[in-house]
């Protein structure tokens, strides 16, 4: 723990009274390029630093091998504090340490207290240890240990010296390099953030694009003095994203209700599957549902909220004709008057559908010479209520 607070006290004389903190990740390994896996590593860090009062200003990604040395170099004119995930393992193209210590012009030396440990580690598991392993018992000169107790690669800390950031490298599987950040990281880097704490709150909303949303509310937004401001789009979905402080969270969410509150899902920030499961709660709804091409989606995103056995009481997949006829109650001629079938022209526009199966069906008002013009809404409130449903699973009747 004395080596850990002289590191800290290194960065603290290397920033002097810089307020915020300049962070920047690199994350190590040619499967993430490959796209094998995804980076959650740098999602998780920058939310967990988030929280902890520092931003992250750039996430590199590089191939294993050599070319965490530039990263490193490139990172280390800009950075106070850089981290590191990956490529401290015992393979031969796990060579962060070496570049660590090539950046900083030292040597590397054995550390016996983490190789005895290796030892013991392979031992207890009646597995003979291979010589590459004691690899991860080198360290660069004037680094500190960080201890791995949920694998065989410790971490390390290099204090920030001359024009050179501190520099914490971190193995890379998530389920060994959280527990490092909590336990080690995380004490370590807490007297060093930035007292005025940036705070987080992301509005969803739907019913409206991205680009009409940002012309409707960005002006008014932009108006707050502190505030950040971003939005991303989703399918039918769009999220405003702000940060600042307090206050100025609380002027920009009025603003932003003022403006687009019909839009806004309620709770804050929740999916539109929450947003409906506590509506219908609050209200004292029950929901069904009757699905097609959607394949029982829809009934699952809402299972998917907790407490929706409240309010969602059964549902029915009715792919083929034939279960809507017989377990819905939709008759014939409506199905083959409304619905596109397989391989036909829609009856809404000349065009092909969507997809083999598709099934869309044309809006009632676009219905000109339709026989009977309130079927289509009928259909679309088969399991609007109970009432009609000859129980779980029964079938539905269309009357007049």
């Amino acid at each position: 723990m004395a080596g850990l607070l002289h590191v800290t006290g290194c960065l603290r004389e290397h920033t002097g009274c810089m307020k915020q903190i300049r962070v920047e990740l690199i994350n190590t390994g040619t499967e993430i390029l490959l796209g094998s896996i995804v980076n959650t590593n740098a999602a998780w860090l920058g939310n967990r630093l988030f929280e902890a009062g520092f931003r992250v200003g750039r996430v590199t990604v590089v191939p294993d091998g050599y070319a965490i040395n530039e990263a490193m170099r490139e990172s280390a004119r800009r950075a106070d504090i850089v981290i590191v995930s990956g490529g401290l393992g015992p393979t031969s193209d796990d060579v962060t340490r070496e570049a660590l210590c090539d950046v900083c012009g030292v040597d590397m030396h054995r550390d016996e207290r983490v190789a005895e440990w290796l030892k013991s580690y392979f031992e207890r598991r009646g597995i003979p240890i291979a010589e590459c392993n004691f690899k991860q018992a080198m360290f660069p000169d004037g680094a500190a240990v960080l201890e791995n107790s949920n694998g065989t690669a410790p971490g390390l800390v290099m204090p920030a010296s001359g024009s050179l950031p501190m520099f914490i490298l971190l193995p890379g599987p998530p389920a060994e390099l959280k527990p490092m950040v909590e336990h080690s990281v995380m004490p370590l880097l807490e007297d060093l953030a930035d007292e005025d704490i940036p705070h987080l709150r992301v509005f969803r909303l739907v019913g409206i694009g991205e680009s009409d949303l940002q012309e409707l509310v960005d002006d008014s937004l932009h108006q707050v003095e502190g505030l950040e401001v971003a939005y991303c789009a989703r399918v039918g979905e769009v999220d405003v994203r702000l940060v600042g402080s307090e206050v100025a969270l609380k002027q920009g969410e009025a603003r932003l209700r003022i403006l687009a509150g019909a839009y806004v899902l309620a709770p804050a920030g929740a999916s539109l599957e929450k947003a409906v499961v506590c509506h219908l709660a609050q209200q004292g709804l029950k929901a069904a549902t009757a699905e097609s091409c959607t394949g029982g989606l829809i009934a699952k995103r809402i299972t998917d909220v907790p407490g929706a056995s409240g309010v969602f009481e059964f549902g029915w997949v009715t792919y083929a004709d034939r279960a809507k006829t017989e377990m819905l109650g939709v008759p014939e001629n409506v199905l083959k008057r409304y619905f596109w079938m397989p391989g036909e022209k829609s009856l809404l526009r000349n065009e092909e559908p969507y997809g083999k199966h598709s099934g869309f069906m044309k809006p009632a008002d676009e219905f000109k010479d339709a026989d009977e013009p309130d079927e289509p809404q009928r259909i679309h409130n088969v399991v609007r209520e109970r009432g009609g449903i000859d129980g779980v699973g029964g079938r539905r009747r269309f009357e007049p």
